[in-house]
């Protein structure tokens, strides 16, 4: 279902709910049942736009990732090259949970002549960070 008829569903399950209430009613239909029918709908709509959400959102990240990785696969002396969007590619690398593989990209840029120290220091505590919360996470399962 493509999200213009996501949207149109929404619209005809807003205008539709009191009316079918009341036909639920004149009909025999306990308004508790079909409120709840038209409850449990709603949920479903409203889970299904989250994992859509949640999806595209996952997707745009993976497609930076790999834009970012064709860059400095590219030119790898470029400081800039590790940028995407505004975003560093190590940064990029922490959100999706790739801790060893951003600080091998954190190293290498800032062995770069032309990288600045504080991005630099900033990508270093974005590091030690995730590996704090890491080791927190591990003790509280252990």
């Amino acid at each position: 279902m493509n999200y213009a008829a996501t949207l149109a569903v929404l619209v005809v399950l807003a205008f539709c709910f009191p009316i079918t209430v009341r036909l639920g009613a004149q009909v025999g239909v306990p308004e508790a049942i079909t409120a709840s029918t038209l409850g449990a709908l709603l949920t479903f709509v409203l889970t299904t736009y989250l994992v859509r959400w949640q999806v595209r959102r996952h997707r745009h990240q993976l497609e930076q990732l790999e834009a970012a990785r064709a860059q400095v696969r590219a030119d790898p002396g470029n400081p800039r090259s590790y940028f995407v969007g505004g975003e560093h590619l190590g940064a990029l690398l922490l959100r999706q949970g790739r801790r060893r593989e951003a600080a091998e990209v954190i190293d290498r840029y800032a062995r770069l002549g032309g990288a600045r120290e504080s991005e630099i220091v900033a990508l270093h505590e974005a590091l030690s960070r995730a590996e704090r919360r890491q080791r927190r996470a591990q003790g509280r399962e252990a």
